[in-house]
């Protein structure tokens, strides 16, 4: 299942297991059937049956996944496709993120962040702190998440925001981080090219993200790698009583 594509589930209860495990981002079986049905009688292995058929049926479509652990999650073809590659002595690997990354994000934006203005990218930190869900593909939105992690740690990552408005539906939100210590040694790169690639294959047609002015090493990464400038407002960051302008940049896929 391509993550873009709209969701078409036939039949109430497959549709509420669907938003169910959507919203929770990766959720016990069990405890979703709990949940969804509380008027079950308890143990009664038809309404147990029901529930199983509607999780087999959403399986088979490719709208969910489920772990051996009995973990539910929304399904994404790209589960395989690790990249591992060395990078100054470092084994690291690109990877689609899962629920489970979701800290290792927050506290990879967060410190990003702190070393560099970074507005938007503390906006999708905001936002993952409140719902607590990764992933998202829904009737608003489609976000998705890849991750650079070294020994099993994020240390960088790329998102990806696809509005479901028909008008913006061929475009593409993105931010792309590194921390400091990682910087320098292709991660980045990698990272933005797994994106893109993502962006392209999901037959989006252009990807942009915005970034204050002061930022100028960010700029000057994106534009070595093809993006360029659309345009700028002014004064559109107020960060300690300074006004600093927006640059707004974009790549055409």
């Amino acid at each position: 299942m391509v993550l873009t594509e709209p969701i078409s589930i036939d039949g109430d209860e497959r549709e509420r297991i669907y938003e169910y495990v959507e919203a929770h981002g990766a959720v016990d079986a069990e405890r979703a059937r709990r949940e969804l049905f509380p008027d079950d009688p308890p143990g009664d292995p038809q309404y147990a049956r029901a529930f199983r058929h509607g999780v087999a049926i959403l399986k088979r479509d490719g709208y969910l996944e489920e772990g051996a652990d009995g973990t539910l999650r929304i399904a994404v073809d790209l589960e395989d496709d690790r990249r591992r590659f060395s990078a100054d002595e470092v084994e690291v690997t690109i990877r689609p993120a899962r629920q489970e990354d979701l800290t290792g994000i927050v506290g990879a934006i967060r410190r990003v962040v702190e070393e560099m203005t970074y507005i938007e990218a503390e906006s999708v930190a905001d936002a993952l702190d409140h719902e607590d869900v990764l992933l998202r593909h829904n009737d608003l939105e489609s976000r998705m998440f890849f991750v650079a992690t070294v020994d099993g740690d994020v240390v960088g990552w790329a998102h990806l925001h696809v509005p479901k408005l028909e008008k913006l539906s061929h475009t593409t939100e993105l931010t792309v981080g590194v921390l400091e210590v990682y910087r320098g040694v292709g991660i980045g790169t990698e990272l933005l090219e797994r994106a893109l690639e993502w962006a392209r294959s999901s037959g989006q047609e252009k990807v942009y993200q915005s970034v204050p002015s002061t930022n100028e090493g960010a700029i000057a990464f994106f534009e070595d790698r093809g993006w360029t400038i659309e345009a700028s407002r002014e004064n559109h960051y107020k960060l300690d009583d300074e006004y600093i302008d927006e640059v707004m940049m974009a790549i055409e896929l």
